[in-house]
């Protein structure tokens, strides 16, 4: 029977000792994500549209509870199988957490931050394991176990190459991951991470036709064909074709046709959908904003630094940053430097709250409708 190769100790280990009560370690993690303030702005941050003014387009709540149930499903039916050992508490706890550490505007986010600080680039992964750890509850933490951190910070889903996942030889020492090269160190969370790619997907187009970018019939027919003519078939697809497939194996992997067919659907996602000029457009517009964005913030932290003269100014997003330096100081007062703080600060941003300071500090006003 397939099960996670290290031991329950490390898996359920928290940074803080706290006694176990009758919920069990991996929902009392769930818990701990849903009330906490990192996961309550998920619901103002966007996937690939970004500040959008329909209500039906994918947010990232949305998506982040369409990856924990997918993981859920694929942990049910690979459990049927009588060769798989796994626990879905912790995928759906993993899968609500994956994205915490996402930028406003998404990937675009990403990119202005990265910009900005480099050489260091930022990761919306590795943020998402430094809110847990080091900055929710003013610097606290969620005292998350080890097992969920580590399927945070190894959730990249991007490895479209591979199609043999298994969890890293070693259990990762997070605190000093530093790129995306490790493995998750769960069969859950290596679950989440092929997860995130099945909704993700199909969704993609979904919102690309409601916001008119593409229309269903630009879809090639050969992905119709295998997949299923909307998101949830495609998804039911590739959940049954990933668990069938590995249901004998020691890893986790959808069967070679189904493997070719997911190229293909990215292939045209990224052709037709996030390589749009409307798209496109965006991208170098927030990419600006954010930007001057930054600098705006790195000239305000420079006049006035941890003291208490951030009230002097008249524009409350200039009190806002003052409020947040002064509540986190202890964190980052001879800790960091002025960019990791910034870059924090910007990240931790809804869509719409960095719109209003885009308009109150900068005189910037961004049409986001397509």
């Amino acid at each position: 029977m397939n099960k996670n190769p290290f031991s329950d100790e490390l898996y359920k280990k928290r940074t803080y000792r706290q006694d176990e009560d009758f919920r069990g370690e991996y929902f009392r993690d769930q818990t701990k994500i849903v009330h906490s303030q990192p996961f309550r702005r998920l619901k103002s941050k966007t996937q690939v549209f970004a500040a959008p003014d329909n209500d039906h387009i994918c947010t990232r709540i949305e998506h982040v509870l369409h990856v924990a149930t997918i993981a859920v499903s694929i942990c049910k039916g690979l459990k049927q199988s009588g060769n798989w050992q796994l626990d879905e508490e912790l995928a759906y706890a993993i899968g609500l957490a994956h994205d915490l550490g996402h930028a406003p505007f998404g990937h675009e986010g990403e990119r202005a931050l990265s910009l900005k600080i480099a050489p260091d680039k930022f990761m919306h992964e590795l943020n998402g394991y430094r809110v847990v750890e080091h900055l929710t509850c003013y610097g606290k933490g969620l005292n998350l176990t080890y097992a969920v951190k580590d399927g945070i910070i190894c959730h990249c889903g991007e490895d479209f190459n591979n199609n043999a996942l298994k969890p890293a030889d070693t259990p990762n020492d997070l605190e000093n991951i530093k790129d995306r090269k490790h493995l998750p160190s769960t069969y859950e969370g290596c679950i989440v991470r092929l997860s995130d790619k099945i909704a993700y997907l199909g969704r993609d187009i979904e919102d690309a036709v409601r916001t008119k970018i593409i229309t269903y019939s630009d879809v090639p027919s050969s992905i119709k064909k295998a997949l299923g003519e909307n998101n949830g078939e495609i998804i039911n697809t590739l959940v049954l074709d990933l668990t069938h497939n590995s249901a004998d194996k020691d890893y986790l992997g959808f069967s070679q046709d189904m493997f070719e067919i997911m190229g293909e659907i990215k292939n045209f996602n990224y052709k037709h959908i996030y390589n749009h000029h409307s798209i496109a457009k965006q991208k170098e517009i927030l990419t600006d904003a954010l930007g001057k964005l930054f600098d705006y913030y790195t000239e305000l932290f420079e006049k006035y630094s941890f003291s208490q003269d951030y009230i002097k100014e008249q524009k409350q997003t200039a009190r806002n940053f003052g409020h947040y330096v002064n509540s986190m100081q202890h964190i980052y007062k001879d800790k960091a430097d002025a960019k990791t703080l910034i870059t924090d600060y910007i990240a931790g941003m809804t869509d719409f709250y960095a719109q209003e300071a885009f308009k109150e500090a900068l005189g910037l006003y961004i049409n986001f409708n397509f």
